[in-house]
């Protein structure tokens, strides 16, 4: 069977040079005779792997050296309950709540400390983000959290909240390496990989080495502290090794394909055609405020539940797959990251213009 087009949210496509690459070595990794899912993380052959992954990520991103890259389990949501742990050192923060996943790091967060809610944009289905120029943030705050690109709504903070000299801590889950950041402009930036980087169970987390001390919340488990993981170079336990794996190969991708400059371009092009197309349909409509879109997740609705259930099924037929929207947007949604071929966003707009004049 021929590969589908796959707009997933996540886990997600990855880019089919990984995959190859990946399948001709599965049996034997660079003449080791074994897997990598074999191979014990201690022996010299993984340390070159999760080392030289490191490196590519530092370069992609322009890293500076006094921060600490920690390759980690237990996902995005294992880091809501990690950062209030080691960072809430005056039992207070300031979140931004722009969907479900700031939501959920925010209820988190209330169990170690007083989170306050700063700003938030559920009054119109999160479909904006909120202004965050002059937030009502407080000097005995520790940090302000941000969920910076809305897997579920479809948006983006274009400009970062102005924290008033706390640190800023973002989950980028969605748009890891979609575009060039400034690192130097967060405290602590993470993400799950199972949207734009790699399968399932891996988190990377990138904080500045300040952050990192042995001054916990008292009862912090020793897994569940930085410290832990940046004393043992990320492998204090076994971590997801053959995860971290695909993800230094999906890093390589990226430097071929030109760096973070290069894949903003692609997927600012790419974003457009969808955006555009459904800006001038007379069926389909985007759910988001132009200024607010994210170039990685496109939620659209036609306004009829039957006629979106019928197009979901369609487009599954014509090899568009996990095109349905989440539950609390409805409709479909469109998740278009770095591996997403331009083509495949073509396809997709005419397949939509092809069902437009059919359903009149």
């Amino acid at each position: 069977m021929a590969r589908v087009y796959n707009f997933s949210a996540g886990p997600a496509v990855l880019p089919e040079e990984v995959l190859r690459e990946a399948a001709d070595e599965m049996l034997d990794y660079k003449g080791s005779g074994q897997s990598v899912m074999e191979m014990s993380h201690r022996s010299k052959v993984y340390d070159q792997i999760i080392k030289e992954a490191e490196k590519d990520l530092r370069e992609l991103m322009g890293i500076p050296e006094n921060y600490k890259v920690l390759f980690l389990q237990g996902g995005a949501s294992t880091q809501f309950a990690m950062i209030p742990m080691n960072l809430m050192k005056h039992k207070k923060a300031g979140y931004v709540l722009t969907g479900q996943w700031a939501k959920k790091a925010f209820s988190e967060a209330k169990i170690y400390g007083e989170a306050v809610e700063l700003a938030s944009s559920a009054d119109k289905t999160f479909s904006y983000i909120p202004d965050c120029s002059d937030l009502p943030i407080t000097e005995d705050m520790d940090y302000v959290y941000i969920c910076e690109n809305n897997t579920i709504y479809g948006t983006k903070f274009h400009t970062l909240p102005n924290t008033k000299g706390r640190e800023l801590v973002a989950d980028v889950s969605s748009c890891f390496l979609s575009e060039p950041v400034d690192v130097t402009k967060y405290g602590l930036i993470y993400g799950g990989v199972q949207k734009n980087i790699g399968p399932a169970g891996v988190v990377i987390t990138i904080i500045r080495e300040d952050l990192v001390t042995e001054e916990v919340l008292p009862g912090t488990p020793t897994m569940l502290k930085y410290k832990t993981h940046v004393d043992a170079e990320s492998l204090y336990n076994t971590p997801p090794c053959y995860g971290i794996y695909i993800c230094g190969k999906v890093f390589k991708w990226l430097k071929q394909m030109g760096g973070l400059s290069e894949m903003k371009k692609r997927n600012e092009k790419k974003a457009a055609l969808l955006y555009d197309y459904l800006d001038k349909s007379s069926l389909f409509r985007g759910t988001v405020v132009k200024e607010d879109r994210s170039l990685m997740n496109v939620p659209f609705v036609t306004g009829n539940d039957e006629l979106n259930a019928k197009f979901v099924k369609e487009a599954e037929a014509a090899g568009f797959v996990n095109l349905k929207g989440h539950r609390t947007v409805g409709g479909m949604r469109a998740s278009i990251y770095n591996a997403m071929p331009y083509e495949g966003v073509a396809k997709l707009v005419q397949f939509m213009e092809d069902f437009e004049k059919n359903n009149r």
